[in-house]
């Protein structure tokens, strides 16, 4: 695992607070308490990190797997029972960068964890129509929510990046139940998402894949560098409409924006985009507001902006109405989300 990077920031976005206990949890276990205070120390999380309505960058998600990797010495950091050493990701990656087509990544990249995991085992399903990477347990495994996500995560991420764009991915299925916070996943896989199924996996169709893009030592290099942000954090926005919308709302004039402007922009009624959306579990005023929540929440880590001009950039009138609204959106003040954040 390479030192930490300046890479660029990934999409305005953050998750749940209580999407990254289990993490924390696995940390725990390898690290002294006082390890434990400073790794979150300086990933810029803070003690209050369990208050239910909390929120986590994915910058904050980046910084804290680059420093854990490194200091317990395990780049999967106690999500799996055996550790993964260091270098095991350019071992994997100088394996699959070899293979001549996408479904043989997937091969690769099974043949390579089943090698180190004693916990689990994939098990990969290829017809013409389907390409289905299943996490199969052995024996008695605990269910660790965030590994699941994260190797599962790493599979696509490893695709994409010898096809060189994002693949779509076909479905997504979690053996742990649906929890509060499970729009988080929807922000980490554009897919379907189905929760309680009896394994975990993740499926492609073969049919849309397309060819391999060759990968040089320097696209290698990078990669590393750059783990987990080059994998983890979704780019794509053509799969889910809330994502479409949402990155609508981020490139438009969003205060103004509208349900009958956002439906008109993608080519529909705005009766059929809020059925989809309520599909999706979510409505055009959730992602309004999880916007305006996330710009508010990159400026006050910022801390270059008053709180007063935070209100007025994220479209309140009043900072009442802004401190009303940031209290129901993260359970934290403004003035103490920027005290313990900046």
């Amino acid at each position: 695992m390479p030192a930490m990077t300046n890479a660029a920031p990934t999409i305005l976005s953050t998750v749940s607070s209580q999407f990254i206990d289990d993490w924390l949890a696995a940390l725990r276990t390898l690290c002294s308490d006082a390890q434990m205070a400073s790794l979150m120390k300086r990933a810029g999380l803070v003690a209050d990190y369990r208050n239910p309505c909390g929120r986590v960058t994915l910058d904050q998600i980046v910084r804290l797997y680059q420093l854990a990797a490194i200091e317990t010495g395990d780049e999967m950091m106690g999500l799996w029972s055996r550790p993964i050493r260091p270098r095991a990701l350019q071992h994997l990656l100088t394996s699959v960068r070899e293979a001549t087509s996408l479904p043989s990544v997937l091969f690769r990249f099974s043949t390579f964890w089943n090698l180190l995991l004693d916990d689990y085992q994939f098990d990969l399903t290829d017809t013409d129509t389907s390409l289905v990477l299943t996490l199969k347990e052995q024996g008695n495994a605990q269910v660790q929510r965030f590994g699941h996500m994260l190797i599962l995560k790493l599979a696509h991420g490893l695709l994409s990046w010898v096809a060189g764009h994002e693949v779509p991915v076909k479905g997504v299925e979690f053996a742990f139940d649906r929890p509060a916070f499970d729009q988080d996943y929807a922000i980490i896989f554009p897919a379907p998402l189905l929760f309680g199924r009896p394994e975990t996996s993740i499926s492609f169709d073969p049919r849309v894949l397309g060819p391999v893009e060759a990968r040089s030592t320097s696209d290698l290099d990078r990669f590393l560098q750059n783990a987990p942000r080059d994998w983890i954090f979704t780019s794509s926005r053509e799969h889910t409409r809330a994502l479409r919308v949402r990155t609508y709302l981020s490139q438009t004039n969003w205060d103004r924006a509208t349900l009958t402007k956002a439906a008109r922009a993608m080519n529909m009624t705005p009766r059929t985009l809020s059925r989809r959306l309520d599909a999706e579990g979510t409505s055009f005023q959730a992602i309004k507001d999880a916007l305006r929540r996330d710009m508010a929440i990159r400026d006050l880590q910022t801390g270059r902006k008053s709180i007063d001009a935070i209100a007025l950039d994220v479209g309140f009138s009043s900072s009442a109405n802004f401190h009303r609204a940031f209290k129901r959106w993260t359970g934290s003040t403004p003035s103490s989300y920027h005290a313990t954040r900046a």
